[in-house]
């Protein structure tokens, strides 16, 4: 006899353990993203206003305490509320995985993807408490805010393709694509290599970051590279990433490309324009702290964006049944897989 009890745990089983991809499953794929990418904001956030060293220990916040304390006043309640959101990212992280639980024999990479993701928080921990050992060593921090970086990138193509299998299931599609249109060798290769140029452009843009004035704590450790020549280094690939997005402009229009690889395409043309033009203004005004974090928050933008372009001219990812779709336990006929 099933009792009310029984019911309730088998519903919320169900919604937070799906069987199929569910819209709980792409609202939690989409929360990756913007978790990942908010984290790199809220780290601009703790260096430009200097509270780095808010809390002066790790994984304490000083040698006596795990918490804030009013003495230490704005500086280390932005560094303690940056921590805190590790545990934000967590959450996110661990519904993730309960979510592609039942699916991950048929859908292994996703899981896998959503596993990886949970497995690098603990490590960006451990990570950020280094760059607070070593006084906000500018390498470190680099390293720090790479793995943000890449961890965006994994939950874009995450969150890609949880979209697909979504839309795969509300237009009865049984192998949808995510490259859903014409390609060719150049526009494969382009995007490529615009992906890989927006990675240089992140390490020259940490390195124009540790050669400048805004270190986290005043007594943080700078680079001793010449500003100018780093900055120059740091725009040279912004500029092969715009020459290839036009290549992709033109050709997408002389070839049967998709309505969702022509969004891609705009979309990042868009981001590039709004980044280029940050990027330009806090230049050309000595680093003003409200142009250096509208900046950092385009980072995330330009990251997922690059990724999704790179995605849907070169994925062979196609959408398949779960294995419950594929021999139901609760009497409903089986689809049959395309």
């Amino acid at each position: 006899m099933t009792t009310t009890g029984d019911q309730t745990i088998r519903r919320w089983s169900d919604v937070l353990m799906p069987r199929t991809f569910t819209l709980w499953t792409m609202v939690l794929g989409v929360a990756s993203v913007i978790s990942q990418a908010g984290i790199i904001v809220t780290g601009g956030a703790v260096r430009l206003t200097a509270s780095g060293l808010g809390c002066s220990e790790w994984p304490r916040c000083t040698p006596d305490s795990y918490v804030t304390t009013p003495e230490m006043g704005i500086n280390g309640a932005i560094e303690f509320g940056n921590r805190l959101l590790t545990f934000i990212l967590a959450a996110i992280a661990v519904l993730t995985i309960l979510a592609l639980w039942r699916l991950r024999k048929t859908h292994g990479k996703l899981f896998g993807m959503s596993l990886f993701l949970m497995l690098v928080i603990p490590a960006q921990a451990v990570i950020g408490g280094i760059t607070v050992w070593t006084d906000l060593n500018p390498w470190v921090v680099m390293l720090h805010f790479l793995v943000s970086a890449l961890m965006v990138s994994i939950a874009t193509l995450l969150a890609y393709r949880i979209g697909a299998e979504r839309r795969a299931r509300l237009t009865n599609t049984p192998a949808l694509k995510i490259q859903d249109g014409a390609t060719t060798s150049l526009t494969r290769r382009s995007s490529i290599v615009l992906y890989i140029a927006g990675w240089f452009t992140l390490v020259m843009g940490t390195i124009v970051t540790g050669s400048g004035p805004h270190g986290g704590d005043p007594t943080a450790p700078r680079h001793d590279f010449d500003q100018l020549l780093v900055t120059r280094l740091h725009a040279a690939p912004v500029y092969l990433m715009v020459a290839l997005t036009v290549v992709l402009l033109v050709v997408m229009y002389r070839i049967q490309t998709s309505a969702r690889q022509r969004r891609a395409v705009w979309t990042l043309t868009a981001v590039l324009i709004f980044q280029g033009l940050v990027g330009f203004y806090q230049h050309l005004n000595d680093l003003p702290i409200g142009a250096v974090w509208l900046h950092m928050f385009g980072i995330g933008l330009v990251t997922w964006a690059m990724t999704v372009v790179m995605d849907v001219f070169n994925s062979k990812y196609e959408t398949r049944p779960t294995q419950h779709e594929l021999a139901p336990d609760d009497g409903q006929e089986a689809l049959t897989p395309a």
